[in-house]
């Protein structure tokens, strides 16, 4: 019995001595484990009388229990104060700086979407979009230019099948609203997305490039409320004070058919190597839509009438930040990106 007593007391004071979870391990081993001391004990009651061995293995159990909750017990502090160290070790100083979060701003062709979406909104205008792999159909013939027609030259198109083809302007949604429409007026939207056409890239020319169109379509519509509109958008884009001026030019989809220019913001119409010299910067086309094409998409031309309008999102940014090369936009240099983020 005594040797059970020896042995407890060792087991304990082995444990209070641990100072680490390793060492408290080997304690355990040391004690509890199969060739342990306290196991140990146990084949020692061979060689005892039979009336002593149940009261010898009675006492071994009770060190057993009390060796095992020693060693839990310990094994809570250490891992506390195992805890604790990592927490000193780890912990972070809220007064020192953090990391720079090096974020992206908006891209300047999306500002000038976005800002001509919100202009034309507050107006009454809705938002059309459409596919970018359009079809002939939507693309150039309800839009008055048949096969064959002269006005096919004007766009250099990139198909993927003889009816299949990566539209070459944003008319397309167009025709698939007043298609939608059947007849029905008024109609008031905008219609901004990615166009595409074979061109060689240059400092003012992308074989891909971004178009806003817009069209109004209803009663008693005229040349006046088409100048009115494009006005009121001038002086938004470029400037309280802008002008605009019409010349005569054709778009098949249009009768009559204009091209607008705007005063100039940078010398406000006295003459400047922007505008060289004339005072007038052209920004987009325009015109009444051609009778045929209402007819075309089931409406009354002799009840109704309407204006449409296009213009290029680079245009109006190259004009508006004073970008002199269209490549700018597509070609991702960070550098070039960041000087818009006084204006997101």
């Amino acid at each position: 019995m005594d040797k059970v007593l020896d042995v407890q007391a060792e087991a304990l004071q082995a444990i209070a001595d641990a100072e680490s979870l390793q060492a408290l391990q080997d304690v355990r081993i040391q004690y509890l484990g199969r060739k342990g001391s306290i196991q140990a004990l146990m084949s020692e009651m061979k060689s005892l009388p039979k009336e002593e061995k149940p009261a010898f293995g009675q006492k071994v159990n009770v060190c057993k229990q009390v060796v095992t909750e020693a060693l839990e017990k310990r094994q809570a502090e250490l891992n506390e104060l195992a805890l604790v160290s990592r927490m000193e070790e780890e912990k972070i100083d809220i007064t020192l700086r953090g990391n720079d979060l090096h974020l992206g701003t908006t891209h300047p062709l999306i500002m000038i979407q976005q800002e001509i979406e919100d202009l034309f909104i507050g107006m009454g205008y809705k938002i059309a979009e459409g596919p970018e792999v359009e079809q002939d159909f939507y693309n150039f013939e309800l839009a008055n230019i048949p096969k064959d027609h002269p006005a096919r030259d004007m766009q250099d198109t990139f198909y993927i099948d003889p009816n299949t083809l990566l539209r070459t302007h944003t008319t397309a949604m167009q025709m698939r609203e007043l298609e939608k429409a059947k007849g029905k007026t008024p109609i008031k939207l905008i219609c901004p997305g990615k166009v595409y056409r074979r061109d060689d890239d240059d400092a003012t020319h992308s074989h891909q490039f971004m178009q806003c169109e817009g069209l109004v379509v209803g009663e008693h519509i005229t040349l006046g409320d088409l100048k009115g509109t494009l006005e009121f958008m001038a002086n938004k884009m470029f400037g309280e004070g802008r002008k605009i001026r019409f010349r005569p030019s054709y778009f098949p989809f249009t009768e009559p058919s204009v091209e607008v220019d705007v005063s100039c913001p940078f010398c406000n119409g006295k003459g400047c190597s922007v505008c060289k010299g004339s005072g007038w910067i052209e920004i987009l086309g325009a015109g009444m839509v051609h009778p045929h094409v209402l007819e075309m998409n089931g409406f009354d031309s002799e009840k109704c009438s309407g204006f449409a309008f296009g213009i290029g999102l680079e245009r109006v940014a190259m004009l508006k930040y004073g970008i002199d090369d269209i490549r700018n936009f597509y070609i991702n240099d960070t550098r070039f990106l960041k000087m818009f983020d006084r204006f997101d």
